[in-house]
């Protein structure tokens, strides 16, 4: 079961690492490359989905991880068309930092007939979207205000509202192509207050990034746009997020202690 892994992972003080795949963004060639590094640095899962669907990738997106390796396969869905039973599970998106009904629960009520008969594990996922400092597919799509990046208290609340509707997930994005990760103050802030594990993604291109995110409470980083770029870097992220661990308020890698700051 996906959710009772992450759910052990945060019990047991473990950070994941997700990389996110956009089928309309990989060619087959590319993919491999992906998944050949994913393995060596041994990604926890596959997140699979985008804003939208301009191509028939999904399944072979879907066809080609399952063939190469067992690492499992996550629907991160846009919208309804996304539902496919060839994935593991899917985070049911709820978009609780807008008002736009359509992604609060119309788009859930389209795709309830398809997910109940897909077989896939659903994962009741708060959705938050953190302004990163430039516009960015999801918010257009979603016809959406992003969360003011300095506005740790109203991303603290929206996540305290979601856990108590009964999601099992918390999920704070910037969004592809952010310019800037989620400021530490949000993601402690959100850490603080809520049980449910905490998911970041958006803007996280080097592996400081992912480490400022880790030390300040967040339980999966998911990693995209870095990796399409350059999938080596999810060895780098892998190590700053496995081999971290907090003394005294300051991180250390593999014992040394980290250069990075707060």
């Amino acid at each position: 079961m996906i959710l009772s892994s992450i759910l052990a992972a945060k019990q047991a003080g473990k950070k994941q690492l997700a990389v996110l795949v956009d089928p309309d963004k990989t060619s087959d060639q590319h993919l491999e490359q992906l998944i050949r590094t994913a393995l060596m640095a041994k990604v926890d899962y596959f997140f699979i989905g985008g804003s939208l669907l301009m191509s028939d990738r999904l399944e072979p997106c879907l066809e080609q991880i399952g063939r190469a390796c067992s690492i499992p396969r996550i629907l991160f869905p846009g919208n309804a068309l996304m539902v496919h039973p060839g994935a593991d599970g899917i985070l049911l998106l709820s978009l609780i930092s807008g008002r736009n009904p359509e992604f609060l629960i119309g788009q859930h009520v389209i795709a309830a007939p398809s997910l109940k008969k897909s077989g896939l594990e659903i994962i009741p996922t708060s959705y938050l979207l953190i302004d990163g400092g430039a516009p960015t597919s999801v918010t257009y799509m979603s016809n959406t205000t992003p969360i003011p990046a300095d506005k740790a208290d109203i991303a603290q609340c929206t996540a305290m509202a979601g856990e108590m509707l009964g999601h099992q997930l918390v999920y704070l994005d910037a969004g592809s192509g952010a310019r800037r990760p989620i400021p530490v103050a949000t993601i402690q802030a959100v850490s603080q207050n809520v049980d449910i594990p905490l998911i970041i993604g958006g803007g996280i291109r080097n592996p400081e990034a992912a480490l400022h995110a880790t030390r300040a409470g967040a339980d999966l980083i998911v990693v995209g746009t870095a990796s399409e770029y350059d999938p080596m870097i999810l060895v780098e992220m892998a190590e700053a997020i496995r081999f971290s661990t907090v003394e005294d308020g300051r991180a250390t890698v593999d014992g040394r202690r980290s250069m990075v700051d707060e």
